[in-house]
């Protein structure tokens, strides 16, 4: 099924985009084109400029500069066009918390001047899972139950657009993981996907992937092209004392960076620097015990620190 009648390759097109909120900047000359068809990830920390482009692109605020264009159509001059085409499912679950599954899904419905028979199949895979609880309130509904009915919602006017404002934000990973294979269905119907997400390890699941901090892209390419760039040493450390160990590595000049992963500290080391066994040596030197360091492949989580470390 083809969504959209637009033949242009391009379905988000964004150049020059800023926005500020008095004296922060929260989007600087922001500048990507989005395919049709494409999962396109915009990755980055709470506070890096995610939503506000958002909202930029679904035409709920202005840009002070730039321009950017859904379909063709200009989000400043054709708004109400735009608002026919994309599907937007923000951040904090936004339904009526008091109607129910079934009433949230026909009001929305109505509101595009359709039904749920209408476009049923669209929907069908994600509100089959919902449908036994379509008498149930909204706001009883699980975390998982709650994002799928938002994702119905979104959908159920047949967007060629949708955007994702951090969909699985406090879901837990059994139902994130189920989400993004709905996405992955939604795609092959010709459906092109804009989602912001916090945590790296979605990236990989997108066609492309934009990293975001401070409200500038750090680096916009395929998850794999991005890993593969990555140009240093990597190596996981661990030591008896694992806050003094960050302490040491910070101080120590032939380390290039160093930060705390999980259970172990991620250090980058330039070609030619150092080697595993000189490091240990300045590291027993200043009394570590039970030393442990290893090559490792670098993560999309990396490459953003790498990337934000020497950008931004």
């Amino acid at each position: 099924m083809n969504i959209s009648d637009n033949s242009s390759p391009i379905a988000i097109h964004c150049e020059s985009v800023s926005k500020n909120y008095k004296k922060i900047e929260a989007l600087k000359n922001i500048n990507f084109d989005v395919k049709r068809g494409e999962i396109f990830g915009i990755i980055g920390p709470d506070g890096a400029g995610k939503t506000t482009l958002f909202r930029i692109l679904t035409t709920l605020i202005l840009p002070d500069n730039g321009t950017a264009t859904i379909d063709g159509f200009d989000v400043v001059a054709s708004y109400k066009e735009i608002r026919k085409r994309v599907g937007y499912m923000p951040g904090r679950f936004s339904l009526y918390q008091d109607l129910t599954v079934e009433e949230n899904l026909e009001f929305f419905a109505t509101v595009f001047n359709t039904t749920i028979e209408e476009n049923y199949e669209l929907i069908k895979d994600i509100y089959i899972q919902i449908e036994p609880f379509k008498n149930r309130r909204a706001g009883k509904l699980s975390g998982g139950m709650k994002q799928k009915l938002a994702l119905s919602c979104a959908l159920i006017h047949k967007p060629s657009v949708l955007f994702l404002d951090e969909p699985t934000t406090g879901v837990d990973p059994v139902s994130r993981k189920e989400f993004w294979g709905m996405l992955q269905k939604l795609r092959e119907q010709g459906i092109t996907i804009l989602v912001s997400t916090p945590y790296m390890d979605e990236a990989s699941l997108c066609d492309r992937i934009a990293l975001i901090q401070n409200g500038q892209f750090l680096r916009i390419d395929t998850p794999e092209n991005i890993v593969g760039q990555f140009a240093d040493i990597l190596w996981a450390a661990k030591s008896d004392n694992m806050h003094k160990l960050l302490e040491d590595l910070r101080n120590d000049e032939q380390v290039k960076s160093s930060f705390a992963f999980g259970d172990s500290i991620h250090v980058t080391v330039e070609n030619g620097q150092l080697t595993v066994d000189s490091l240990k040596k300045y590291l027993i030197e200043r009394g570590h015990k039970n030393i442990e360091i290893q090559p490792i492949e670098p993560t999309i989580e990396d490459c953003f620190m790498e990337l934000s470390n020497t950008q931004i």
